[in-house]
């Protein structure tokens, strides 16, 4: 199936930059780094966009849902960085990648049917959060800021964010095309940035040693959000969301083998029901 290919792949994309984003998010200031990634991934995606055309098809809605998805995704990649900058990978990664349970709750207020293999899974990723971030509590600091109750806020934080900025992109692409979608939500979310970034003193960028990585790693996040983005017109879109949370799990393994992070065995049997969870529930979808 296409879009659960897509959001393999973008699963894939999103690893490895998150690997980066971990290893140059300790002590660096977030916001440059941010707005370095969104600006390398805009500048790749224009000419794209420009020579695929489809703006024509682009209405006040698709324009309007891109902008609500743009806002969104600036407030998830922030907070993706800021936990990354607070606690280990193995953390944070797991409650950022179940942001499928945003739409399942989403579902449960709109007084859809909940099946047994629906609270299973909701059962599965709270039991492997709680796992993960209980055993946490009992490692050393290894280095990081602050405390994993407060990474954890922050990544929960981008989980919802990461959840609307799939649905509003999507949804964009139904009524718009896809690569302008795309470009027109990328390009709110940096003037976001570079908004806040005035309001807190000016513009800055990050040092010219760390350009190289953000621009591959800005490469890497907007072809995931564009495969994930442009899943919106296939049959079952919702795989390619599902399948995109993935990235948690394979970022966590990258880390152990790249970043010597350590893993008990318990918290790796959390990680799995957290991802066990992720993957019925997009079965149950």
């Amino acid at each position: 199936m296409l879009a659960l290919g897509f959001g393999l792949t973008a699963a894939l994309l999103w690893a490895v930059h998150d690997l980066l984003a971990r290893k140059l998010s300790q002590g660096a200031s977030l916001l440059p780094m941010i707005a370095t990634v969104l600006a390398s991934g805009a500048v790749l995606l224009v000419p794209a966009a420009v020579m695929a055309g489809g703006w024509t098809a682009m209405t006040f809605a698709a324009y309007a849902m891109a902008a609500l998805s743009g806002l969104a995704f600036a407030l998830a990649i922030g907070a993706l960085y800021r936990a990354f900058s607070l606690a280990p990978v193995r953390l944070v990664s797991p409650v950022i990648g179940a942001y499928p349970l945003v739409t399942f709750a989403i579902a449960v207020a709109q007084g859809r049917a909940v099946t047994g293999g629906d609270w299973a899974a909701a059962a599965a990723i709270v039991g492997g959060i709680a796992v993960v971030a209980l055993m946490a509590d009992r490692d050393g600091p290894e280095g990081h800021a602050g405390r994993p109750g407060t990474a954890l806020a922050w990544a929960a934080l981008s989980a919802v964010a990461f959840a609307a900025t799939f649905a509003l992109g999507q949804a964009a692409t139904r009524v718009g095309a896809d690569l302008p979608v795309i470009l027109t939500a990328r390009l709110v979310a940096l003037a976001m940035i570079l908004t806040l970034m005035l309001v807190r003193g000016g513009v800055t960028w990050p040092a010219r040693g760390h350009w190289p990585v953000l621009a591959l790693m800005g490469a890497f996040d907007a072809a995931a959000l564009g495969l994930v983005t442009a899943a919106g017109v296939l049959a079952q879109a919702e795989y390619a969301s599902v399948a995109s949370s993935l990235f948690g799990v394979l970022t966590v393994l990258l880390a152990v083998w790249f970043l010597d992070e350590r893993m008990r065995p318990v918290q790796a049997l959390g990680i799995a029901l957290v991802f066990a969870g992720v993957g019925l529930l997009g079965l149950q979808g």
